[in-house]
């Protein structure tokens, strides 16, 4: 996902010039932004942070596919919280206070829909085409800034918007081209959906980022998915097979690996700097997608992609170079 919920992209799709609080002022972080850590060393490990969330999205995808985009979610999150509460109690953090704690169960709440309609959707649409439509999120989290935090919206986001409609409309052509079937443009709209429920979680994060360490944000929110999950599993989810187990591992390793990569560059270089890292993701996507599982981008996508992440681009430039930190989680 660009989902990179503490999740998809769990934590984590990219997290933008809206969530601007420093990531030294999380508490327990080890620090502000590290002058000694060259750009580039930042810039490669947050591709290599979206390269291996990637690689869990397409566990993930044949996940969904085998078993339902629920029990998928539900079992890499508990898998999950697992690795992360080890990393936490390793790290002896603390339970959280009351103001943090209600953070951590907002965007939870919110991550977890958001990341159930995104799996459902990836395992209907192909990987490249899903992956171009969550860019949307960061366009949307700036209007909820706006509505929610107070932030004035800038003429750049509201071209910066059209533009990447433009986008969405174009991907979506495409499919009528195609004659796609009832349940891919389904899949599509869920997408969507999850794109706008992410958004808000970008704008939780801009709080919970100043209030948590990236370790407790991952932790907590990945475990008030699994909790909020958890009761409707007698009646929705499905046992893992014994052959499942390994890729629900691996997955859950994968995001959590990602998540602590990502945090690790934002914290060490500016935002405006990591950001066109995210996109790696399309590529990643559309080569994982072919490889295995055969699907092939079509042009209405590759255009579709392009309008997307340029109204991104147009949306997050600032006018002044100040500089920008934010939490990878």
């Amino acid at each position: 996902m660009p989902f990179r919920l503490s999740s998809r992209r769990g934590v984590g799709w990219g997290q933008w010039g809206i969530l601007r609080s420093p990531l030294r002022r999380c508490p327990g972080n080890g620090g502000g932004m590290s002058a000694r850590t060259s750009p580039v060393i930042a810039f490669a490990v947050a591709a290599a942070g979206i390269a291996i969330y990637s690689v869990m999205d397409t566990l993930m995808k044949r996940l969904s596919i085998d078993s339902g985009a629920y029990s998928a979610v539900l079992w890499r999150s508990w898998v999950g919280v697992a690795i992360m509460a080890t990393i936490f109690l390793a790290r002896r953090g603390r339970w959280p206070g009351r103001h943090a704690l209600t953070l951590h169960i907002a965007r939870g709440a919110t991550g977890g829909i958001s990341v159930v309609l995104f799996f459902w959707g990836l395992a209907r649409v192909p990987m490249a085409q899903s992956v171009a439509l969550t860019f949307l999120s960061p366009l949307m989290a700036l209007f909820l800034a706006a509505l929610t935090l107070g932030e004035r919206i800038r003429r750049a986001a509201i071209l910066g918007s059209l533009i990447a409609g433009g986008g969405v409309l174009v991907i979506a052509a495409g499919e009528v081209q195609a004659q796609a079937s009832t349940q891919v443009v389904l899949g599509s709209l869920a997408i969507i959906l999850a794109s706008v429920l992410y958004a808000v979680s970008l704008v939780l994060l801009r709080r919970q980022a100043q209030a948590a360490g990236p370790v407790e944000v991952a932790l907590f929110t990945m475990l008030v998915i699994a909790v909020l999950m958890t009761p409707a599993a007698p009646f929705v989810a499905t046992w893992p097979a014994a052959t499942q187990w390994p890729s629900i591992a691996i997955a859950a390793a994968l995001g959590s690996i990602s998540a602590l990569l990502l945090a690790w560059a934002y914290a060490r270089a500016e935002a405006q700097v990591l950001a066109p890292v995210e996109y790696t993701a399309f590529v990643w996507a559309a080569c994982l997608g072919y490889a295995v599982f055969g699907e092939h981008v079509s042009l209405f996508t590759l255009v579709g992609a392009a309008l997307i992440i340029a109204g991104c681009v147009v949306a997050v430039r600032r006018p002044g170079p100040g500089p920008q930190s934010e939490a990878g989680l």
